[in-house]
């Protein structure tokens, strides 16, 4: 599913500026920064394409093992992914937040919170694709 995310984005159409040289009319540093934005934001919208897939497999899972007899309640693949969501998004924020906080009021920290959030939204997609794709 990876390789298809680059398509979703590119038919979704970017409205960000490119990263791959600095402005003539801005600093290093704001541009760093406007670049680990441009990541994260592009992360995020990959994420929520892995989103739309991995929860209509977890719906599909309930539907399918709803009626079986499981001689306790039936998992609830969609309320758990969900769950299991929720909380990763607060624990994505908080920590992200952390490692920002480690240069406050320092020009970096808006650059290195927009690198975290870049960085564990590509972890938890990966983390999305692999239970889109399990059990087969």
């Amino acid at each position: 599913m990876l390789a298809v995310l680059p398509l979703l984005l590119a038919s979704q159409g970017t409205d960000l500026p490119p990263c791959d040289q600095a402005k003539a009319d801005q600093g290093i540093q704001l541009h760093l920064t406007e670049c680990a934005h441009r990541e994260h934001v592009i992360a995020d919208r990959a994420l929520n394409a892995q989103w739309r897939v991995t929860a209509a497999k977890m719906r599909e899972l309930d539907a399918r093992f709803a009626e079986y007899d499981w001689g306790r309640p039936a998992p609830e693949y969609f309320s758990s992914l969900l769950d299991a969501q929720r909380a990763w998004l607060k624990y994505r924020d908080t920590s992200c937040r952390l490692e920002g906080d480690m240069l406050i009021g320092g020009s970096m920290l808006p650059m290195v919170v927009s690198s975290c959030l870049a960085r564990m939204t590509k972890a938890r997609t990966e983390e999305l694709e692999y239970l889109a794709g399990w059990p087969e």
